[in-house]
């Protein structure tokens, strides 16, 4: 009992102290190669904290238990919107600029439609996984080719990049530097969940917990700490893209490569019917409300902009309230 709270109260600290960490490095990179704070929190950021998710799926086809990677994708994109970007904006309301909504939320809306369409038959065959892995390359390429030449644009025009960091004024670190910061922070994001979920498993299960409280509250939140963290950590900061794009980035990452990778070695010939009649929906549910909600509807600097404030927040925290009492009846 006794180790197990140590590694909770470790585990907390080290997950704040590295988030911090993990943030400025991804700041660093993004001043460095002199891309936006909201690509780099979709390629890096979005992507680095999902490894553990592709690992997991990965793993699962290579065991023949491809069914778990899609819960894995879809639980974790799920946790992505209601959880994590509703704790966020309840601590920190998030302004959301005009290229996530003209660009980059309208290409998660088209992701999740697309695996829809291929996922309807019940079935996620070898096809369906290279049509999605393909399509996670599109999207990147198109990603990286537009932010690229936008930033040609603006330097040939002489306009300061409105995506700048806040932190560009000051003092920048190497990119020897900043690098390392984003593997330490990102390896010790992801010890220290697992040390924090190990060790309230620990106490949950000594204090009587059931195994079904403790997987639908506990693990689930608990595989979804690194993004939570690094979200959190970039919002307080005024990193809000970086906030956003980690979001954005993970759920394209997740719904692309994770369930397309699974499919490739193992294709699933039957899915679990919960999954249509319930994960596919509520994720797709969500992704469009996130769209919705953010519509702009103020202007700041002469400008609109797109905000997701603290009602957001709550709205968004009690729909994954409702997922998990959800999950727990359907369960029973």
């Amino acid at each position: 009992m006794i180790l197990s709270i140590a590694a909770i109260v470790v585990g907390l600290v080290l997950l704040v102290w590295s988030a911090d960490r993990f943030v400025d490095g991804a700041v660093g990179v993004a001043q460095f190669f002199g891309m936006s704070t909201f690509l780099i929190g979709m390629v890096i950021v979005g992507f680095g904290t999902s490894a553990p998710e592709m690992v997991v799926s990965i793993l699962s086809a290579m065991n023949n238990s491809p069914q778990l990677a899609l819960g894995n994708a879809y639980g974790s994109n799920i946790a992505n919107i209601a959880l994590i970007l509703g704790a966020t904006a309840l601590i920190t309301p998030l302004v959301v600029k005009k290229q996530a909504m003209t660009r980059d939320i309208p290409i998660l809306i088209l992701t999740t439609i697309l695996t829809v369409l291929l996922l309807k038959d019940g079935n996620v065959s070898f096809a369906d996984g290279m049509a999605l892995l393909i399509a996670f390359i599109v999207i990147m390429t198109f990603n990286i080719l537009s932010e690229l030449n936008a930033k040609r644009k603006r330097k040939k025009d002489g306009v300061k990049d409105e995506s700048d960091s806040d932190f560009e004024t000051t003092e920048k670190v190497s990119i020897a530097k900043s690098i390392l910061l984003l593997i330490v922070g990102l390896g010790l994001l992801v010890v220290s969940s697992r040390m924090l979920v190990w060790g309230a498993i620990n106490v949950a299960l000594a204090l009587g917990v059931s195994d079904l409280l403790i997987g639908l509250t506990i693990v689930a939140v608990g595989t979804s700490l690194p993004e939570l963290a690094s979200s959190i950590a970039a919002a307080r900061r005024g990193e809000n893209d970086l906030a956003v794009g980690n979001i954005i980035g993970s759920n394209i990452f997740n719904t692309l490569t994770v369930v397309g990778l699974a499919a490739v070695i193992a294709p699933i010939k039957a899915m679990d019917p919960e999954v249509l009649s319930r994960d596919l929906p509520i994720m797709s549910a969500l992704t469009l409300l996130l769209f919705l909600i953010c519509i702009p509807f103020k202007k700041k600097n002469g400008k609109r902009i797109g905000g997701f404030g603290r009602l957001g927040g709550a709205l968004f925290l009690s729909l994954y309230v409702g997922y998990l009492v959800l999950l727990g009846i359907q369960t029973v």
